[in-house]
């Protein structure tokens, strides 16, 4: 099953042509080794004597030009819409769904069109390329069941997972072709991933299908909402409360564009301002002021 990324009616990865290099495993094989010896650490902000008004770090960046580009302009292919939205909003991160088909088929595929949206109740979004009408296998299942597993992918099975995405045929379940391990869940039937070090069990709150905006009657997409249920988090990577995952276990993987992927290895920490607290600052206050009045 294909990630979700790619437009169904474009479909296949040489129309959409995510990858630049004519031959990807020689321009691989010219970078460096990819480096496990980096550990997870702290750093300071870009810049810690930030002060209230000064705005961004670089002001000189204020006289580059910007190009207005119109997503429906006459001649302007569409798939060029979907290359620059997936290589201008990164990092995203990258929901790996596990669900099972009516007569027990296993599939298993990730989706960068996702996010949580909702802590109480547990809500998640998964955008599905493609309507109703021709369902990727992960959207009929979850119609038809309501059921699915959300998984995490972490650096140490990135290529496993990456390989899910093979445009398998209906029938044909990813989990052996990936070689990950699956894992009984508590409260619906499809399998949660056992190597992901956090895990979501799931299920269906609705969902609502996208038609396009120059074909009218062309269904382009479809968007689900999924409510969490049962938490599985590795007992290595959360704090006693169950409240905190350590970044520095769980290694995000992170989805960028074209066929990019990040990794997390560096962060740092930045206290929420607290607007009473900030403005018993006579410069603060002022700046306040001004924008209250409109000025």
């Amino acid at each position: 099953m294909a990630d979700s990324s790619a437009p169904l009616q474009e479909g296949a990865e040489a129309t959409v042509k995510r990858n630049p290099h004519p031959d990807f495993k020689a321009v691989e094989a010219s970078r460096p080794p990819f480096d496990t010896s980096k550990h997870f650490n702290y750093t300071q902000t870009p810049k810690p004597d930030w002060k209230p008004g000064q705005g961004a770090n670089d002001s000189s960046k204020l006289q580059e030009t910007h190009r207005e580009i119109d997503p429906f302009a006459p001649g302007r292919p569409l798939i060029n819409n979907y290359k620059l939205l997936i290589s201008g909003v990164i990092p995203r991160p990258i929901g790996f769904i596990s669900t099972l088909s009516h007569d027990g088929t296993a599939n298993l595929a990730p989706y960068s069109f996702f996010n949580v949206i909702s802590h109480n109740p547990p809500l998640f979004i998964l955008g599905v390329s493609g309507g109703y009408q021709q369902p990727k296998d992960t959207l009929a299942n979850l119609i038809e069941t309501k059921e699915c597993v959300i998984n995490m992918i972490s650096e140490e099975f990135i290529e496993a997972a990456n390989y899910t995405a093979l445009n398998s045929p209906p029938g044909v379940s990813e989990w052996p072709l990936s070689g990950l391990t699956p894992a009984k869940s508590k409260l619906v039937k499809p399998d949660r991933v056992q190597e992901a070090i956090f895990s979501v069990e799931a299920k269906l709150v609705e969902t609502r299908e996208w038609e396009s905006k120059v074909e009218p009657g062309r269904r382009t997409g479809v968007l689900a909402i999924i409510e969490g249920v049962k938490f599985w988090v590795r007992e290595d990577a959360v704090n006693e409360e169950g409240s905190l995952i350590d970044p520095a276990v769980l290694k995000p993987i992170s989805r960028l564009g074209g066929i990019a992927y990040g990794r997390v290895t560096e962060s740092f920490e930045l206290p929420r301002p607290d607007y009473d607290q900030e403005t018993k600052d006579p410069n603060i206050a002022k700046l306040a002021k001004l924008e209250a009045d409109g000025q």
